[in-house]
């Protein structure tokens, strides 16, 4: 029988504050492209690559991540990378030059931010929970939307009346408050307080200490086409995701006619939905077929993106809104849960990393796509057409995935010598 109590809650509260600050930050550049526009004299295309480049280190981040907390556990690699973020934001005040931007947005926040992400999420769950690692890692996806819905629109107030560096600031206060509970609360593993994993029993069986050893090197991995189409279709949700709405669609919504406040609104109200969607694929992901949920998932965003460029009313700016929201970071549980099917759990935190940098390379190429056909075509009616081609496209690669994978993972132990061919 489960205790009444078990400190994996703690734990997952507490990852949960942390990764919320991080992708707060993740969302700032849709509220601070206008105004830097305004202040130096920046082209969108310049500045949409910082971005870019974020968004790629921001994925470096994530096998960073995962590796950090192989080595030094998720306590120590949390605060590096909130200690990262908040350095970062702190030298933006100060922002003069583009190259500046590349450096403090593009490479260091991006590291920090990619650090303290869904891997190191996914790695807390897998290392905590002996059952219910779905609806862990859909609350750690959660975090996500809870950061839009609590800090968007605060940031876009903040600059509309005080300026960019007003909303910056908000976000450094966040970053530091919310490295205290995991200096004084996190911990590594269960083991550091005395207790197992939430739902293991008194004993562990021969399944369970066969499923914990099962792992698969990165180079016998890269050679299955399954990892390739986790990789691809995460690819494609950065891209229409991260990368495309979560970048432009307030200047995008600016240009419609949409005020400010209306704008932040609705990407509030995304968040806001997407914390219900998240959480319920969480839930779905321990129970249903996962490949079958991203397809579903990926078909119904196509859907919602091609409908986006003909949207000019505030209550179809907000149905988006709610609608796209319910699934923007539902495919995260399904793609970990299904890598750590298919691979190992030993493996998790490295495998899901790079397919985690795939997310990321597709939300870099779309952030800087948007910013560059913007410059040339006026709009971005293009991109949000060629996100729902892509999303009809990732429905046939999830449905493609194999998704059992047993044979080729191997106990941990053997992970440092090649796979046979």
């Amino acid at each position: 029988m489960l205790p009444r109590f078990h400190y994996a809650w703690v734990v997952t509260a507490v990852t949960f504050v942390a990764l919320l600050a991080a992708a707060s930050v993740r969302a700032a550049p849709g509220i601070f492209i206008t105004p830097l526009e305004g202040e130096f004299g920046w082209d969108r295309a310049s500045i949409s690559f910082a971005v870019a480049i974020s968004l790629i280190t921001f994925g470096l981040g994530g096998p960073i991540g995962g590796t950090l907390v192989d080595r030094v556990g998720p306590r120590r690699a949390l605060l590096g990378g909130l200690g990262v973020i908040a350095l970062g934001l702190y030298l933006l005040l100060s922002l003069r030059d583009l190259w500046q931007l590349y450096l403090l947005w593009g490479i260091l926040i991006g590291i920090g931010t990619g650090i303290a992400s869904q891997v190191t999420g996914a790695t807390v769950a897998h290392r905590w929970f002996r059952s219910h690692h779905g609806l862990v890692i859909g609350a750690f996806g959660a975090a996500t939307s809870a950061g839009q819905l609590i800090f968007v629109p605060s940031m876009m107030a903040l600059t509309v009346s005080d300026g960019w560096r007003a909303g910056l600031t908000l976000m450094i206060v966040a970053c530091v408050a919310v490295a205290v509970p995991v200096l004084l609360f996190m911990r590594d593993r269960p083991q550091d307080v005395g207790a197992r994993p939430y739902g293991e029993g008194a004993t562990l069986s021969a399944a369970e200490r066969a499923d914990d050893a099962r792992g698969t090197p990165l180079a016998t991995a890269i050679r299955t086409r399954d990892f390739w189409l986790l990789a691809g279709s995460f690819f494609i949700c950065g891209y229409t995701s991260n990368g495309l709405v979560g970048t432009h669609l307030i200047p995008h919504a600016l240009e419609h006619g949409f005020t400010a406040v209306t704008s932040a609104t609705a990407v509030g109200l995304m968040g806001a939905m997407n914390i219900v969607g998240t959480l319920a694929s969480g839930w779905l992901t321990d129970r249903y077929d996962n490949r079958k949920l991203l397809a579903a998932y990926y078909g119904f965003r196509a859907l919602s993106l091609a409908l986006l460029p003909f949207i000019f009313e505030v209550q179809w700016l907000y149905a988006f809104a709610f609608l796209y929201g319910l699934d923007w970071i539902a495919t995260v549980p399904p793609t970990a849960n299904l890598t750590a099917t298919i691979f190992g759990r030993a493996s998790l935190g490295q495998l899901y990393g790079w397919i985690f940098f795939s997310h990321m390379t597709g939300a870099a190429i779309a952030a800087y796509a948007g910013g560059y056909f913007h410059t040339v075509l006026g709009d971005y009616h293009l991109m949000f057409i060629s996100a729902a081609i892509f999303g009809f496209i990732a429905v046939s690669l999830a449905l493609r995935i194999e998704g059992t994978g047993r044979m080729m993972a191997r106990p941990v132990a053997e992970l440092a010598e090649p796979a046979p061919v």
